[in-house]
């Protein structure tokens, strides 16, 4: 009995560590770099923690984030209105 249930735990964080990762990936190809060498996006995100010490490169980062999310969440409940199927995928432009 307790063997089971150890188990069923053991699947649950397997099965919320996979859906995590899955997340995080999505980001990556939402950021618009799915093709990008994995070199460069882990140097790029080391260099981004590195960053995140700093509040207002913090803010800088967040408000781009949120910005994005935001356009997505629009264009969704347009595509959604007009019977649209438009993902949203694209690069985030610099200079934001």
């Amino acid at each position: 009995m307790h063997e089971r249930r150890y188990r069923a735990s053991q699947t649950e964080a397997r099965k919320k560590d996979a859906r995590e990762k899955i997340q995080l990936g999505g980001l990556v190809v939402k950021a618009g770099l799915r093709s990008e060498d994995r070199a460069v996006i882990l140097g790029a995100l080391i260099d981004a923690t590195a960053r995140l010490g700093d509040a207002t490169e913090r803010a800088r980062l967040t408000a781009i984030g949120k910005a994005i999310f935001d356009n997505d969440s629009k264009e969704a409940d347009a595509a959604g209105s007009a019977g649209g199927d438009d993902v949203g995928s694209r690069a985030w432009a610099p200079g934001f």
